[in-house]
Formats: structure tokens, sequence, C-alpha cells
């Protein structure tokens, strides 16, 4: 350990970094290859909205200028469009930065939170950076098991923190679940819904918490641009919760933490509904050709309410991945979630999809 090491925070020493999916660019330097997709982030197929990138154009004569650091107008729209009051609503640099803004506000060393094995990586990272104790429930079907979860919550629990859907699984959870483990905790324990794939969902059984907000002040909704908006490389998120909420994480923000062009997209693809709906039928028929693909190849999979599938390959996963990127393909693999056989897979254009499931039945032969 060097010097500079020791002097950290125990819970920043033990952390390793969150690793995102590999760029095309760097792929294509490693191996030279091109015509590269990449099936690994959930990032909308789509590609950038005309909308954005015209928002984008009208905003650029004023880059000299600070942002708006409140984010009044994406605020306005995004309460007359959720039928909730602005003072309710927090916008982050990305949901990531909310959720460690929440982390940060209610965390430290004398407390924990809760969560669930095979849940997002981030949860862990903010919460062990902080210090405080990380409880994890064991899974059920790979998803929450809130029961389990509930178990876990004691005197000293001030976050749990809950993916609805779960990434890297897909998993989801019914409303009636949220609601009846709302109801079996304690006020004073912080409930953190991430919907960031809320979008996607058309599973009979969800709704999102925000028809249940009002009844639960402890509730805390995170959402983000980044998936069936398609602003990723903007990174633009929001959450939603009670105004007293919202103004103890308001107070820790940074100042101009999303920038002019991200708010300026932000607001105009909220009116493109157009892409929104393509985005959506894009998904559900991409995801019918990759769940018929693969039971036709014998791979099992886990359903899922989101725009990515979890594939299990039977057997180490990391040669499997490293052939895909061979083939020029970008997959994602999910060792980190003690997921060592499976690897994640965006559901892309049609014929992304089908160049996958070719080079799956390429790799299964060898």
């Amino acid at each position: 350990m060097t010097i500079f090491t020791s002097l950290a925070l125990p819970g920043i020493r033990g952390l390793s970094p969150y690793q995102p999916g590999k760029p095309i660019e760097e792929l294509e330097r490693e191996l030279g290859i091109s015509n590269i997709i990449k099936l690994a982030s959930n990032e909308n197929p789509l590609g950038t909205p005309a909308s954005a990138i015209a928002a984008i154009g009208k905003a650029l004569p004023d880059l000299a200028l600070y942002p708006d650091g409140s984010a009044f107008g994406l605020k306005q729209k995004l309460a007359l469009q959720l039928s909730v009051n602005a003072s309710q609503i927090t916008i982050g640099n990305g949901s990531n930065e909310l959720l460690d803004l929440i982390a940060r506000v209610f965390l430290s060393p004398d407390n924990n939170a809760v969560v669930s094995r095979h849940a997002f990586i981030v949860y862990p990272i903010a919460v062990n950076a902080l210090g405080s104790t990380l409880k994890v429930a064991e899974a059920k079907n790979l998803g929450h098991d809130l029961e389990r979860m509930a178990g876990l919550v004691d005197e000293n629990t001030r976050l749990v923190f809950i993916a609805n859907p779960n990434n890297p699984t897909g998993n989801w959870l019914g409303i009636a679940e949220i609601e009846k483990f709302l109801s079996s905790i304690p006020e004073s324990v912080i409930v953190v819904l991430d919907e960031a794939y809320h979008e996607y969902v058309d599973k009979l059984d969800y709704a999102s918490g925000l028809t249940i907000l009002d009844k639960f002040p402890n509730l805390i909704i995170t959402r983000t641009f980044s998936k069936a908006y398609g602003l990723a490389g903007l990174r633009v998120g929001y959450c939603i919760s009670n105004p007293e909420i919202a103004d103890l994480l308001n107070r820790l923000r940074e100042p101009f933490n999303v920038n002019s062009l991200a708010l300026a997209a932000a607001e105009a693809v909220l009116d493109d509904r157009d892409y929104l709906d393509r985005g959506l039928i894009i998904n559900r028929e991409g995801m019918k050709q990759l769940e018929a693909g693969l039971l036709q190849l014998g791979l099992p999979f886990i359903e899922s309410a989101g725009n990515f599938l979890l594939v299990d390959f039977g057997r180490d996963a990391m040669p499997i991945y490293q052939q895909f990127l061979q083939e020029g393909i970008i997959l994602r693999p999910v060792g980190v979630y003690e997921l060592p056989t499976y690897l994640r897979i965006s559901v892309g254009l049609p014929d992304q999809n089908a160049r996958f499931l070719a080079v799956c039945k390429k790799v299964l032969q060898e």
C-alpha cells in the first residue's frame, strides 16, 4: 500500500472501479476491425433523437454561459408530465449521480443499507465508499426477495435500494409486492426505487412507484434519459420524492451538475413521443426475435422487462465474450454480479439481433 492509498478513506481503499461496457473505439484499436456492434450497455439502438440534435444546435451559441443550475425548464416539463410538483424533482448527471447523492445524504459509518444479491453494482459502491455497512439479501430466482430484504432492516438501516426492473437480470416486481414491502418497514427507512428501465415495461402486474408516492413519504424514485430517450452520452437523470427529501438532495447536489446541452436535449425529447414509441416497438419486436432465437439454440435466459436479456451459456462466459469480440460484437460480462456463466445482451436493431444469434450458433458449435 502506497502512502496515498493509506491516506484514503477505508471504504474507498476497498473499492473496485465501475467497469462500463467496452467502447467501440477501444475494440477497433485492439483488433483493427470495423463494422462493430455494441450490445453491451443497454443504449437505444435508434441513436440520438433528431429532436435532441436540433435542441443542442440551438443551445450551442450560449456555451460561454453557465447552465441553469436549477434546471427550471426541465423540472417544470417533468412535473407536468408526471403530475407532481416541481419541488419534488431533483435533476442529476445521470441517475447514477442521484444514487450516489442519496447515499451521501443519508449514510454514515454508524448505519447500514440493504440491497439484493445480483442488483446494480453502483449501490454497493455508493454504500461502501461512505463506510456504511452493506447488508445483502439473497436473491429469489436471481431477482429481489423483498421478504428477505425486509428481514435485514433494523434500527440502523437508513436506505434500501430496489431496482425495478433489475439490472442486470431483467426481473421485475409487481406494484402490490412493493407496496406490501413499504408497508412492512419503518417510515424512517428511505426506499430508493430505481426505475431506469421503466418506459420499457409492459407487464400486467407492474406499475411505477409514482402511483404510490403520496402514500409513502420515504420513497424515492430514480429515472434516466439514457435508455428509452437515447441520451446516454449527455448524462441526464432525475428523481421524484417528497419535497423535504428533494430539498436535502439539492443542498448537496453540485451546482451546474447538468450541462446546458443536456438540459436542452432532455426537454426536447420529453415532447418527442414518436421517438419514444418507435423505440418501444423496436424493443418489443427485438426481444421476441432474441427470445425465439435463443430458444431455438437451447440457451436459457431470464425473462426480462427491460431492453436486455441475461443469457446463461452454462460455462465460464469470459472466453465466449472474447469470441464475440473477435466477431465484432460487444456484449456485457456479469461476473462482477456473481453470475460467471452469463452474458447480458442489449436488444438491438433486427439485423444486429440476427448477427448476434448467428455468432451464438457458431460459438456453440466450436
